[in-house]
């Protein structure tokens, strides 16, 4: 019986993923402890800490689907942790050779090493929801850099854009964001390995403790640090804070794709699929179910960033109770982004844009959105102060009269006179103002593929 949304058999793929789950699964984190394990005994075998032999069979004897998960969980309840009860059993599986098994290791070494390989999956993963999602807006972008929209500022119209530029807006800051978690995949994702209390005592004052943790490190092919990180928690804070940074800019694009999904503006819809976004009393009802989501995964990302956060102040060199705050907070914060990733690319992917609807919307105030375009237009023939009251006073009477610009500038016959009606009516075209727009929204588009994908491509 499930007791949140990430395990909810109902709410669970709205929340995360299949993929991020089976990475974060509790049977995934024993492996990735055994896995640990096992290359901690290679790495100590390969200095001359453990016979090679012992190491061998470490490696060839441990065996997931060999432990008692019941009697594994019982006393995991009872330790506080899971590693001991993991060894217990490990070792016996080892025979003579268990009694090499975490050799001069801590808990902490192992839980939180077990972590980065889960990490270390769970990133990959989610650098290539980002590059999917990424190719959906950049196709959007390309599709629509002409596409004439309202810009909108406080909720009004303010000036005309494009719904291509828009759309690259929003890329461009998913493109920052997945150089930001290529430099965090290579800056956090370390190893541990410390013993008691982080300083390798365990295995003496000659090399073989750091040149173990650099073996250990290559084996796992994870950062081999400078200093033990026990209680330097930064590069767990790094991942799920931009995390939350993330899921921020999926929720602001939600946000916007909600608004322009409204009734009142009519501009975008999300994927239709039969049913999807149905109410139960309302059939003509068609709501924005997966903008909803993400903007629902951008305000609990915020909170596991904040947990992480708190986790970052431990006592000493080793933490009475922050650390737990990550056991919940950290695979959370995986599932959360994955599911917000996956989405956004099924939203972006198959969105509908209504482009005549954002055209015409762009009339809705009868010229006013481009009402300082005319005025920079007049400017050189009635001068700067005098184009300002013009039009000014022009839209004044559109609002009160209800009329548009073009109108009430066709009624200023001094201005007729010395422009002619045709101009001012092509001044008044929202499709002419658009500046550099579509010079920066190619410029996102051309922009050479960069991130954690796109790297390995």
């Amino acid at each position: 019986m499930s007791s949140t949304v990430f395990d909810s058999f109902l709410f669970r793929d709205m929340f995360g993923t299949p993929g991020m789950r089976e990475i974060f699964s509790d049977t995934a984190y024993v492996r990735r402890v055994i896995d640990t394990e096992t290359a901690l005994a290679r790495a100590q075998a390969a200095v001359g800490v453990i016979p090679a032999e012992a190491a061998a069979r470490i490696t060839a004897k441990a065996d997931f689907d060999g432990l008692d998960l019941d009697r594994l969980r019982a006393e995991t309840e009872i330790v506080g942790y899971p590693v001991l009860p993991v060894i217990k059993q490990v070792a016996d599986q080892c025979g003579d050779a268990g009694g090499y098994l975490h050799w001069g290791a801590t808990t902490q070494d192992i839980m939180d090493t077990a972590v980065m390989l889960q990490c270390k999956q769970g990133v990959a993963l989610l650098g290539d929801q980002l590059d999917r999602v990424r190719r959906a807006l950049r196709q959007l972008a390309e599709e629509h850099v002409d596409t004439v929209t309202a810009g909108r500022t406080h909720l009004q119209h303010a000036l005309p854009v494009t719904f291509g530029y828009r759309c690259a807006v929003w890329l461009s800051a998913l493109d920052r964001h997945a150089e930001r978690l290529e430099q965090a995949r290579e800056r956090a994702l370390m190893v541990q390995f410390g013993g008691a209390a982080g300083t390798l005592a365990s295995l003496g004052e000659g090399p073989e403790g750091l040149r173990t943790r650099a073996a250990l490190a290559a084996e796992l092919d994870l950062r081999d640090p400078a200093i033990t990180w026990h209680v330097a928690r930064d590069g767990l804070v790094e991942l799920v804070s931009l995390f939350a940074a993330i899921g921020g800019s999926l929720g602001k694009i939600a946000w916007d794709v909600m608004m322009m999904c409204s009734s009142e503006f009519g501009e975008l819809a999300e994927p239709f699929v039969p049913g999807r976004g149905a109410s139960s009393t309302m059939p003509q009802k068609r709501n924005p179910i997966s903008s909803e989501l993400m903007f629902a995964a951008a305000r609990l990302l915020r909170d596991k960033s904040s947990s992480l956060l708190d986790a970052m102040m431990q006592d000493f060199e080793r933490a009475t109770g922050p650390w737990h705050l990550e056991w919940a907070a950290v695979p959370e914060a995986f599932l959360l982004l994955s599911g917000s990733l996956h989405q956004a690319e099924f939203m972006l992917s198959g969105l509908e844009v209504n482009v005549d609807r954002m055209r015409r919307n762009t009339h809705l105030t009868g010229g006013l959105i481009v009402a300082e375009a005319v005025m920079m237009d007049i400017a050189p023939v009635l001068g700067r102060q005098r184009a300002h009251e013009v039009v000014y006073e022009a839209c004044r009477a559109a609002i009160e009269t209800g009329t548009s610009l073009e109108t009430q500038l066709l009624d200023h016959a001094n201005l007729v006179d010395r422009l002619g009606a045709d101009r001012i009516g092509q001044l008044c075209d929202p499709a002419r103002y658009l500046g550099s727009a579509a010079t920066m929204t190619r410029m996102v588009i051309d922009s050479p593929a960069r991130g954690t994908g796109d790297s390995r491509r």
